[in-house]
């Protein structure tokens, strides 16, 4: 997590309903030429402005890199922080002699670059070998201020059924080793090999997701809670819930219009529990049916109804979305951007979608990657 973002992050200001909203981008490093993943992640870092560097970290793998938005009350603080890191990124990767990538996972076949040198890092190969993703696996994170943890568990039962429609929305990684694998999202497939990776669980309580976590642990599957990777959770050290099930989004355009309707998902929950409506406890296994279908067809397909467990187009679910959290989206004074934003998505597609339609006109993965170039800088 990038610290400056998360340390910035308060629950609900003092005087107000509306709520604070941060966003965690992951993006890959690539050769200008031949799209390929490269481990270039210390020569962008020394080429990034001083003033910016306290919001840029090092991922994962050394062909990835990380910004973080200070959090805000106002769509457009976010999308000046996106733009101003994304356009810098881009320009101290092209300083270093690569190209950088808002997407989901390395399209082009190459060499999967290794895994940044830290301790931690190192103990996770140890444990877990040959589960490390491919050439990158980028994902976007957005936090939302709670009051409490007690209160943050609740919001995390309250959303967990609407997360395979936002799943669908970022969608943002077709190709893998030089093909169209079938999916919108491969990243999400290729994350799925984590064995803490998963559709949060229905919790009773606090100290329930406290009792969870020391038994994960426990038993293996994490080295510690910085491995909780299920597609909600309580942030370890700040006061947010954290929702991260989606592949970066390609444009800034598209990443606040999932930090709005994350936000007005999660004032949506705090309504609904302060008002004493109960969360729908939604069956596991459809969950996870629910999430893969949103990995395969993406916003272009069909996605799993939770309430009857039939497939119904990915834009009737979330048009359904909006409708439910439309009083937070005017509370919050999103709802023209988010309409907008929506109806931008709706003429384009899901990042998935472009990154197809361009290959479909030249069937050349080179002009994927430059588009998605074009797309990430702005």
């Amino acid at each position: 997590m990038t610290s400056q973002v998360a340390e910035a992050t308060p629950t609900t200001p003092e005087g107000t309903d509306l709520l604070t909203v941060g966003v965690e981008e992951e993006f890959l490093l690539v050769d200008p030429h031949t799209g390929a993943a490269v481990p270039a992640v210390d020569l962008v870092m020394e080429q990034v402005p001083p003033e910016l560097r306290g919001q840029v970290e090092r991922e994962f793998q050394t062909s990835q890199i990380e910004i973080g938005s200070p959090p805000g009350l106002e769509l457009s603080s976010i999308r000046h922080s996106l733009g101003v890191l994304r356009a810098a990124l881009a320009d101290a990767a092209e300083r270093a002699g690569v190209r950088l990538l808002a997407i989901g996972t390395g399209p082009v076949d190459g060499p999967v670059p290794p895994v940044v040198d830290k301790p931690r890092f190192d103990r996770m190969i140890e444990r877990f070998r040959l589960l490390v993703p491919g050439p990158g696996n980028n994902g976007m994170h957005v936090h939302v201020g709670v009051p409490d943890p007690e209160t943050g568990v609740q919001v995390l039962n309250h959303v967990r059924s609407w997360l395979p429609v936002l799943h669908a929305v970022t969608t943002n990684s077709p190709f893998a080793r030089g093909e169209d694998t079938g999916y919108a999202s491969w990243r999400s497939v290729e994350w799925e090999h984590w064995p803490s990776v998963a559709p949060t669980p229905f919790l009773a309580s606090h100290e329930h997701y406290e009792r969870l976590i020391r038994q994960l642990v426990a038993s293996g599957v994490m080295l510690d809670e910085g491995m909780l990777y299920w597609y909600a959770r309580l942030s370890a050290k700040y006061p947010t819930v954290e929702l991260r099930i989606g592949d970066v989004c390609p444009s800034v355009d598209d990443a606040v219009l999932v930090a709005a309707l994350v936000r007005a998902l999660v004032a949506t929950a705090l309504t609904d529990i302060a008002e004493g409506r109960p969360a729908v406890n939604s069956d596991h296994h459809l969950l996870v049916a629910a999430h893969w279908r949103a990995a395969h067809d993406g916003l272009e397909g069909d996605g799993v109804d939770l309430g009857n467990g039939e497939l119904r187009p990915a834009w009737e679910l979330l048009d359904r979305l909006v409708d439910r959290i439309r009083p937070a989206l005017e509370e919050h004074g999103d709802l023209a951007e988010v309409t907008d934003l929506l109806g931008g998505l709706r003429r384009h597609g899901s990042g998935a979608a472009r990154q197809r339609a361009v290959f479909a006109r030249s069937g050349r993965l080179e002009d994927v990657v430059a588009d998605v170039a074009r797309q990430t800088r702005g």
